[in-house]
């Protein structure tokens, strides 16, 4: 039977209630064809067409749960496509890797393309589907539960997230207040994630022996397609932060100290202006946010504003805060629409501003991996992925300025420039947090199904990472921290990521430093060659090493404490 490739659609947006038997035709033929060096670009083409439309429909209804974690029908469509589509698809996505490894055709631009679908092809068991499938709704779970979170604060309801605003205020008794009735809604829900941990841990310890691996730290690594680097270099890289990047976050944490005028620094007291100024309000309106990000995004390249452009022509931009949305921000792609989609919890600050550049970042990327032939050459490590992200943070620093387009006048441009390198040294302490916990918990399996034990094992990684702040007689919000960090739940291992990638847009900045124009033109490049290249060579693409070391990791914390003094 030959399937008719060219009737498929251009974007997911109309099918996406297809039931399996309307895609099944299209992987019959693709299973059913002989691959030479002649056909296997056709082969290829049409394997990309159908495999894009499917992972569009798993986006968009992925998107709308969270876009609105209340909507039942929202979860309901999801839930079908999962337990009647997604189980098909990944056994027919099985044969034709299989069928195409063993033809042994090589292309251009497709050896690590090949590696991971080796990868992928050998971890597949047929009796982990319906386990992956309850590890996506056990995702929703999670989500369902802190999207629901608010606080009642003056007469209104207010998520947490609109709560934070609080934090910025110089009135340290409100801060508190508000810290504190934040943090108690959020223990309120201590059983419930503990429970739904409990179930996701089993879950995933079963997927690493169903696929005949010891442990599911393995089973991850190669799931992720981590090739380039391995659990004992993040172990030294959490080794590299506690000698480079502790030291100068603790400097950070005492200046504060210091010109707060306060005993000891407190958890209220970390996003308050240490002078006591007014909280920046660097907008409004959710249309400030995006126009005057849009602004900024051309002036770093006219290339990544027109990218930006066209998401908010064409309704691609969810930025506001609001009750029953998801926690955080994430750009995801709708790859057959060769469209990427961003998420956002917008409530006016400084930060959020950062947050729509990280993102756009993210969809810059989208854009130009798009244009590679195949999807299976679009596949971008989390490490360099991030890159994109940070560095474009990073790169728009010369276009903050109101004079320039962007949001900040005088001494507000130099308040927000301070804020953000500060946040680039205290992240590295927090990513050694995260990342050292989850590699305990899955070193621990039997001890990390106790909800208590990782509670205290969270305590000790905090101490060890995090010195500088007094959390004392709030040692139970302290502990549940793991609770609040959501790729610990929903995306286990997926944090070194942002550390790793941090210190390669640290050193692309660098470069900004000497020649902005030439380093953009080289992150540029870098982001078009999307997974044809190893982690190394993409980083050294866009001028930087892909490292590990505390030597490497110190030059980088000393560029920043000079910039900072530099804006003080």
């Amino acid at each position: 039977m030959t399937a008719d490739f060219g009737s498929l659609p251009s974007s997911a947006a109309g099918i996406l209630d297809w039931p399996w038997p309307q895609f099944e035709p299209f992987y019959a033929d693709l299973s059913a064809r002989t691959i030479t060096r002649a056909k296997v670009g056709t082969f290829l083409a049409d394997w990309t067409r159908i495999t894009e439309l499917v992972d569009e429909i798993y986006n968009r209804l992925y998107v709308a749960t969270t876009v609105n974690t209340a909507d039942k029908s929202a979860h309901d469509r999801l839930t079908r496509f999962l337990d009647s589509v997604f189980p098909q698809v990944q056994q027919a996505e099985q044969v034709l890797k299989s069928k195409l490894l063993a033809s042994k055709v090589e292309l251009p631009d497709f050896a690590l393309s090949l590696l991971r679908m080796k990868a992928e092809a050998a971890l597949f068991r047929d009796t982990n589907l319906p386990l992956l499938v309850q590890e996506q709704k056990f995702n929703t779970a999670y989500e369902r539960i802190i999207g629901a979170q608010t606080v009642d604060w003056e007469g209104r309801e207010l998520t947490p997230t609109q709560l934070r605003m609080v934090l910025f205020e110089a009135n340290r008794g409100r801060r508190e207040a508000a810290w504190r009735r934040t943090l108690a809604r959020q223990l309120a829900d201590r059983e419930n994630i503990n429970r739904l941990w409990q179930q996701m841990l089993k879950l995933r310890f079963q997927l690493a022996r169903n696929a005949g691996l010891t442990n599911y730290r393995d089973y991850r690594w190669q799931q992720m397609l981590r090739f380039d680097y391995t659990p004992g270099n993040c172990r030294t890289f959490q080794q590299a932060i506690e000698r480079a990047a502790v030291p100068a976050a603790r400097r950070i944490y005492e200046r504060r100290r210091q010109r707060l005028g306060v005993e000891t620094l407190r958890p209220w007291d970390l996003e308050v202006d240490p002078l006591n100024r007014p909280p920046l309000r660097p907008f409004t309106k959710i249309e400030e946010l995006r126009d005057g990000t849009l602004k900024i995004a051309r002036n770093v390249s006219p290339a990544f504003g027109e990218c930006l452009a066209t998401m908010a022509r064409e309704g691609l931009l969810d930025l506001e805060n609001r009750k029953n949305k998801a926690p955080g921000a994430y750009c995801t792609g709708y790859q057959a629409a060769k469209r990427p989609f961003v998420f956002q919890n917008a409530v006016g600050t400084a930060e959020d501003i950062r947050t729509l550049l990280h993102e756009g970042g993210h969809a810059f990327h989208a854009f130009e991996t798009a244009k590679l032939p195949y999807i299976q050459q679009r596949g971008v490590g989390l490490e360099f992925a991030e890159v994109a992200s940070m560095g474009m943070e990073l790169l728009a620093l010369p276009w903050m300025g109101k004079e320039k387009g962007g949001f900040f006048a005088g001494e507000d441009l130099a308040r927000t420039r301070t804020e953000q390198l500060e946040k680039l040294i205290l992240f590295w302490p927090y990513m050694a947090v995260v990342d050292s916990f989850q590699h305990w918990v899955y070193e621990n399996p039997d001890a990390a199904l106790e909800p208590a034990i990782c509670d205290r094992i969270w305590g000790e990684h905090w101490q060890r990472f995090m010195p500088g702040v007094d959390w004392s007689g709030l040692e139970a919000e302290m502990m549940t921290g793991w609770h609040r960090k959501q790729h610990i739940h929903t995306a286990p291992f997926y944090y070194v990521e942002y550390g790793l990638a941090q210190l390669g847009a640290v050193q692309v900045w660098a470069n900004a430093l000497k020649d902005q124009e030439q380093a953009v033109r080289r992150y540029h490049e870098s982001l078009k060659l999307g997974g044809t290249r190893s982690l190394p060579d993409l980083y050294a693409t866009a001028g930087a090493e892909f490292a590990f070391d505390a030597q490497t990791l110190g030059k980088a914390v000393e560029l920043i404490e000079q910039q900072l003094g530099s804006s003080e």
